[in-house]
C-alpha cells in the first residue's frame, strides 16, 4: 500500500463518511500495529459553528472520534478485518491537554495495544504542532457489517 493515502483511500478502507469522516490523510501504517493520520482543521468546519461562536474550539469529543477512526484504518487495513465496523466499546484516561483551533492540523497517532479476537486497546495521541493536545485508551470491538433488526 502506498503512503499517503488520500481521503478517497481512507473511504475504501473504513465505513465513515462525510460529513463524519475526519481523518483526511494516513501518513504511516502498519496494520494492526499503529497508524498516523492527520485531521486539518479549516475555519469552516461545521463542529466550529456553535462550539463556540465567539471561541471556535474543536470540541474534545470530536478529536477522540477522530483519534478512532485512525485506529480503524490500522484495524480494518488488517486482511482479516477487511469489510467489517468498529465500535467504541470503551474510553479510559482521556485527557484533553491544550485547545485545537481553527487553521490548526492534529496529528493523530494510534498504537494497538492488546487484540484478542474481535476485541482490542489502543493507545491515542493527539498533536499540534508537535505538542500533545489530547491523549486516549480506545478499547474497541469488530463487528459484521450487516443492517440491525428493528421491531
Amino acid at each position: 500500500m502506498k503512503l499517503p493515502l488520500d481521503e478517497e483511500e481512507i473511504k475504501e478502507i473504513i465505513p465513515h463518511r462525510p460529513p463524519f469522516l475526519f481523518v483526511k490523510e494516513i501518513r504511516e501504517l502498519e496494520p494492526g500495529k499503529r497508524v498516523v493520520g492527520l485531521l486539518p482543521v479549516s475555519k469552516n468546519e461545521w463542529i466550529l459553528k456553535g462550539h463556540f461562536p465567539s471561541y471556535p474550539i474543536v470540541p474534545g469529543v470530536i478529536i477522540v472520534e477522530a483519534l478512532a477512526q485512525a485506529g480503524a484504518v490500522a484495524l480494518l487495513s488488517m486482511p482479516e478485518f477487511k469489510g467489517k465496523i468498529p465500535f467504541f466499546a470503551g474510553l479510559e484516561k482521556v485527557r484533553f491537554r491544550k485547545p485545537v483551533f481553527p487553521e490548526d492540523v492534529i496529528e493523530l497517532e494510534v498504537k494497538m495495544e492488546q487484540m484478542r479476537g474481535n476485541i482490542g486497546k489502543a493507545r491515542g495521541t493527539a498533536r499540534v504542532g508537535g505538542e500533545v493536545v489530547t491523549t486516549a485508551i480506545l478499547t474497541f470491538a469488530v463487528g459484521e457489517a450487516v443492517e440491525p433488526k428493528r421491531d
